[in-house]
């Protein structure tokens, strides 16, 4: 491409476009001149202005002098800058500025996880891949007296699920075949199968092994197991209401498991560990690991064969005599427990099939008003406070009237005259009884009642129990003394009437009633309980006369002749009460009673026995006592109690 002629001091020919569009026709060149009025006068040449060269045209004619130089466009302004762009080192301080500050930022990070929040950050981390789970100790066992496990700690598992590695397309297979061999709701495993952030959900607990066998057979993913402990009672239901149970949270449910809870399950522990694509558990070293202290055991002062024959015993007198309950107790005279049955009972391994009722323990929790077998501690206080002698005569008709109110012996009879006070007890007067304790206060009765043990707990530790009805004197009406004396309008718990006799067997000391005979620790190595409080309440005197008088009712001039064992003297008391039935607020039906010893002259047993509301037979003699030899004959015969081989004194029921 050829130059095109430039005009002098760079301007440029006319018509030529210029970067922002034509540049006009400079002023001093003659074609910018018009002829005529407003012709402008030509300017001098400026010096800087080079003189036109040779052949330069303007209008089609050669120049005729010098051109005024072109006037130059306006300069546009630079953008403001905070900076000089020219200036390379301004823009590379700025630069590394920048650097330097988001260098620091990442410094102060780096400081705060590494230095100030290391061990809340590494914990964050080390909880994100590992889980914790419980330990629970090894709960301590429980034995009879000879060490017979009537409950027990045994292996078992736990069922979990890790949802993040159940794999989706078979979460509800998974579901429907877990929840079919644990017993679960479908809806359940499945929601469990469904939750988020978490690697462990545990499904189910003591699961026996065998049964965590199969579910691992399955081979499903995320399905793992972690090692549990299951309550086992291998007795069945032999002491249950005793023993209690424990629940699916592994607490005391009722009983001993109950009172004693703290005492048997001890402490427990915990495990960091790593879930492993199979689901087992993978153990994290030491520092990841609070071992448990496992609980200890209970020694009780049970018999499992007296109690079983006990059981046996009740359970057939409630169904023979469509009685609506029963229990039976054993006691040694000392105040050790032998046998506690209960009936209705249950099976403490399917405690959830049982009723509440059935789980109940009748023996402290239900109270019955005693009736005649209360006679035996108004006739303590008498013989106790010099009143009367097992020979002092009375006459006794069948009722008697006081404050208008008329008291009469359970079957009808003509007034027995010269009736000893031991005929009293053996024939179970109600009438004889009031005529005999006349002179005695009702503060005196009152405070022989409860040195017996009436209106307090037994103090045998167990829970549920009722300490019975049985107010003070100062609110006693003015007939309530006289019911009081043989046995109603107060009532009790059958271990606390079971301990009356007890007391009077042990010489007139009462002891504490007691299950417990000692602990055991892991090792099975055995510590004595503390011994139980004592206290007399009557001579041993007067417990002798009062032991010959009771050898009395099982005569055939008393009550109770069912009740006699051969071979053995038995010292005893029948007790027929009517039943005050709270739900009803009335009184309706009967409670059936005996309550006696063997051997009378060496006594190392007491059986109670009690039937409440029996339809088909009602006196205590009639529907009680039968039950007392049977179990009163196998306790003897099982302790090896040999017969004394004395023969009992002739009880005088009559004065010449």
């Amino acid at each position: 491409m050829t130059d095109r002629p430039r005009t002098p001091g760079g301007a440029q020919p006319p018509g030529r476009r210029g970067p922002r569009g034509p540049v006009p026709p400079s002023r001093g060149t003659q074609a910018g001149r018009r002829s005529g009025s407003g012709t402008l006068p030509p300017r001098p040449a400026s010096r800087r202005t080079a003189a036109p060269r040779a052949g330069t045209r303007a209008g089609g004619e050669r120049s005729a002098g010098p051109a005024a130089p072109p006037r130059r466009p306006p300069r546009r302004p630079a953008p403001r800058t905070s900076m000089r762009l020219k200036d390379p080192m301004r823009r590379l301080n700025a630069a590394l500025l920048v650097i330097a500050f988001v260098l620091s930022l990442f410094a102060g990070r780096l400081v705060q996880l590494q230095g100030i929040n290391s061990e809340k950050y590494a914990q964050a981390a080390m909880d994100q891949r590992l889980q914790r789970i419980d330990l629970p100790a090894v709960r301590g066992g429980i034995t009879d007296a000879d060490g017979n496990p009537l409950a027990l700690t045994q292996d078992a598992r736990g069922i979990f699920v890790d949802p993040t590695r159940v794999e989706p397309e078979k979460k509800t297979e998974v579901a429907a075949r877990l929840a079919s061999m644990l017993g679960l709701d479908v809806g359940f495993v499945l929601k469990s199968l469904e939750k988020k952030g978490t690697e462990y959900v545990p499904l189910a607990h003591r699961v026996p092994p065998e049964r965590a066998e199969l579910v691992l057979s399955l081979g499903y993913r995320g399905v793992g197991t972690v090692p549990e402990s299951r309550r086992s009672y291998p007795a069945d239901g032999v002491a249950a209401n005793v023993i209690g149970f424990v629940n699916q949270d592994g607490d005391g449910g009722g009983g001993l498991e109950y009172s004693h809870d703290k005492l048997l399950k001890g402490e427990s522990g915990w495990q960091r560990v790593e879930i492993s694509p199979d689901g087992q558990h993978i153990p994290m070293g030491e520092g990841q690991i609070k071992e448990p202290v496992p609980g200890k055991g209970l020694r009780l002062t049970l018999s499992q064969d007296v109690q079983w024959k006990a059981e046996e015993a009740i359970a057939a007198a409630v169904r023979k005599h469509k009685a609506e309950s029963g229990t039976v107790v054993v006691l040694t005279p000392d105040g050790k427990v032998v046998a506690m049955a209960s009936y209705p009972s249950f099976d403490p391994n399917e405690y959830s099939k049982a009723s509440a009722s059935e789980r109940s323990n009748r023996v402290v929790g239900e109270a019955f008003e005693p009736g005649s077998t209360g006679k035996v501690i108004t006739a303590a206080a008498l013989l106790e406070e010099g009143l009367v002698t097992p020979e002092t005569p009375f006459n006794v008709p069948d009722h008697i009237w006081k404050y208008r109110t008329r008291f009469e012996d359970s079957h009808p009879h003509k007034t027995w005259k010269g009736l000893t006070f031991g005929g009293i007890l053996a024939k179970s007067s109600n009438v004889g009884t009031i005529l005999a304790s006349e002179n005695l206060t009702d503060e005196k009765l009152y405070s022989y009642m409860t040195a017996f043990g009436f209106g307090t707990s037994t103090g045998v530790g167990l829970p549920g129990e009722t300490p019975g009805l049985f107010s003070t004197p100062d609110k006693w009406s003015g007939t309530d003394r006289y019911p009081i004396s043989y046995g109603q309008t107060i009532s009790v718990n059958a271990l606390q009437m079971a301990s009356v006799y007890a007391t009077i067997a042990n010489g007139g000391v009462r002891v504490t009633p007691t299950l417990i005979s000692g602990t055991l620790d892991g090792e099975g190595n055995f510590t004595p309980a503390e011994a139980p409080k004592s206290r007399r309440v009557i001579s041993e005197d007067t417990a002798h006369q009062l032991i010959r008088m009771l050898e009395g009712a099982t005569t055939d001039e008393g009550t109770a002749p069912a009740s006699r064992i051969p071979g053995y003297r038995v010292a005893g008391k029948t007790g027929t009460a009517d039943r005050y039935v709270e739900s009803k607020g009335r009184y309706d039906g009967y409670t059936a009673s005996f309550v006696g010893m063997a051997p009378a002259d060496d006594p190392q047993l007491i059986v109670q026995v009690v039937l409440q509301d029996p339809r088909k037979g009602y006196y205590g003699g009639e529907v009680a006592a039968p039950v007392f030899k049977e179990v009163m004959e196998f306790a003897l015969k099982t302790r090896k109690v040999a017969p004394t081989g004395t023969a009992a004194p002739t009880l005088k029921m009559f004065v010449d």
